[in-house]
């Protein structure tokens, strides 16, 4: 258990830290239009749209 405690959470801990910042940092390399956050439609009108087909 010591080892466990001592030597594998700590490195799972760093893990996902560093796969975080990529994640983030990756938002840097991507072209401008999709590093943006989506865009939010209202409900109705895809609802509309749904009936409309």
């Amino acid at each position: 258990m010591a080892i466990f405690r001592q030597y594998i959470a700590p490195l799972l801990v760093v893990l996902v830290f560093i796969f975080a910042l990529v994640a983030v940092s990756a938002r840097i390399f991507l072209p401008s239009d999709m590093a943006a956050p989506a865009p939010i439609e209202e409900v109705g009108v895809i609802l509309s749209s749904i009936h409309s087909a």
